[in-house]
């Protein structure tokens, strides 16, 4: 070949090359912009068809990635390397070669395609070539395969270098943790979907934004607070963790703060990764309930068996004791002058012989009976027996009720359970020495399966140090006198025989809170 046609056609290459490469930046598609050099190529040389084999090392096969021809190209093609065909054949030469003819005549090139210390691919030419002779036509498409050869590997390691970037965005994106990414000023440079989607507006709109504007200010000072000129080599002593309540993010999260080091080891900022624990704490504050109700049931059950046994014993001679008093006051002339000392006596005996009577209660040695009940009815009764009292110490009473709401189990106990209650607040409204209010509420929860009711009083609340042993049997915050310490253990004892719960807590910035949760009948048993 001439110098000057030589020196033209290998212009030419580089200016196809130069095409194929700006349209990879453009599109990043490797496949459009194959064909269309596949085409470009063909053109150049004249021949029937020009083609293009990738070479996938770890599949170790070849697969057809352009060709001149579209139809060639739209059929999946992939051949295995050690093979006889001859893209495979064409991988293992030093340089172009001719090999058997061509399906439309002709022979055919096939030049392998060399990176640095890797095999790229074929290039594969069908037919002969215009205006070149053997030599010519060798040299051009060696020229090609080499120059093609460089600007193949610079795609590959650019879609390398992409794909890795995808694998760690769709990475930080799949995180279910809030991750966010700040600069050294504590403005937000990066964060995952996670934590834009708590955030609740686009990731675009929160980019250089103060993370303050993102989350509560006690977290963001927080991690304002580290040292932003941590080094690489004390990086992870300076990690911090703790755990908050943020009512921006919606949630209680356990935090890590670490440095953002740099490949210089530089500080260039914070990472702040926030794991949702709301549903752990939850679940915990739940357990931590149950081991105190099933606390208190077991401490109930053994003082029960013990108090059970005791009460039986006393309650015999108790009676016998007021029997006889009471006979000796009304029909014995001799206990005229002494009459007022023996009722006085008689009173502090029946009086021992209730506390008895509510021993027997507390311990479910009295003998249940399960009714139809509905609940408004068995809280009215027990209201309008209290009426007197409310009225005396200017305390008026609100209802909000469901209709008809039913449970099964005995009116009595029931009444006594609800007495007991509202007695305390009673006495804790009067504490206060102003008028009050007990609001009380009856609604159907748990999708119909519950029924619960709530007695809410206007008193001064119950203590943090008392609220865990409310329930307690023989405790109470009463002077001497004013009360056994049995009446909220009856009623602990009473609704769970009932197979429900009662809880007490405090209102904010009110009284106490008394909330019964009771199984209700379904609805077929419902009249």
């Amino acid at each position: 070949m001439a110098l000057e046609p030589a020196v033209s056609l290998h212009r030419r290459i580089q200016e196809l090359l130069l095409g194929f490469s700006r349209g990879i930046s453009a599109s990043l598609s490797v496949g459009s912009a194959l064909e269309a050099l596949c085409a470009e190529v063909n053109d150049l040389f004249g021949t029937s068809r020009v083609s293009v084999w990738i070479h996938y090392r770890r599949a170790r096969e070849l697969a057809l990635a352009g060709s001149s021809d579209p139809a060639h190209a739209a059929a999946p093609t992939r051949v295995q390397t050690d093979s006889d065909t001859i893209p495979a054949s064409g991988l293992r030469l030093d340089g172009p070669q001719f090999v058997g003819p061509a399906p439309g005549g002709g022979r055919i090139l096939v030049a392998p395609l060399r990176g640095w210390r890797r095999a790229l691919g074929t290039v594969v030419v069908e037919g002969e070539a215009k205006d070149l002779d053997d030599q010519q036509f060798i040299d051009a498409v060696y020229d090609f395969g080499r120059q093609f050869s460089f600007a193949l590997e610079n795609v590959q390691l650019l879609e390398e270098v992409l794909q890795q970037r995808r694998l760690l965005e769709d990475t930080f994106n799949s995180l279910i943790d809030l991750v966010v990414v700040t600069d050294n000023d504590t403005r937000v440079v990066q964060m995952n979907d996670a934590f834009a989607s708590r955030a609740g507006r686009p990731r675009q709109a929160l980019i250089d934004r103060p993370l303050s504007e993102l989350v509560s200010a006690e977290i963001a000072q927080w991690v304002a607070a580290s040292d932003p000129t941590t080094s690489a080599t004390s990086a992870s002593a300076s990690v911090r963790v703790r755990q908050f309540t943020d009512d921006r993010l919606g949630g209680i999260f356990a935090a890590t703060m670490t440095p953002l080091i740099n490949h210089e080891g530089t500080p260039t900022g914070r990472v702040l990764v926030a794991r949702d624990i709301t549903a752990q704490v939850q679940l915990e504050t739940e357990r931590e309930a149950l081991r105190g109700r099933l606390a208190q049931s077991e401490k109930l059950a053994s003082l029960g068996q013990f108090v059970a046994g005791i009460a039986h014993e006393m309650n015999n001679p108790l009676q016998g004791v007021l029997g006889h008093l009471e006979l000796l006051i009304d029909t014995s002339e001799a206990a005229k002058p002494v009459r007022p000392t023996l009722r006085r006596i008689y009173q502090e005996g029946d009086r021992a012989a209730k506390i008895v009577r509510n021993l027997l209660i507390f311990t479910g040695s009295q003998r249940m009976s399960r009714h139809r009940l509905r609940v408004d009815r068995v809280l009215a009764r027990a209201l309008s027996s209290r009426a007197a009292s409310l009225k005396r110490n200017a305390i008026d009473v609100s209802r909000e009720y469901e209709d008809a709401l039913r449970v099964s189990g005995d009116p009595l106990l029931l009444q006594q359970a609800l007495l007991n209650i509202l007695i305390n607040a009673e006495h804790a409204i009067a504490a206060t020495g102003k008028p009050g209010h007990i609001h009380t509420r009856i609604a159907s929860t748990n999708n119909g399966k519950t029924v619960r009711l709530t007695i809410e009083d206007s008193g001064a609340g119950i203590p943090a140090e008392v609220l865990p042993r409310m329930f307690d049997p023989f405790f109470t915050t009463k002077d001497v006198g004013q009360g056994t310490g049995l009446g909220l253990a009856i009623t602990y004892g009473i609704i769970q025989e009932h197979g429900g719960t009662v809880h007490a807590s405090n209102v904010p910035n009110s009284g106490a809170r008394f909330t019964i949760d009771l199984p209700a009948l379904e609805e077929t048993q419902k009249s």
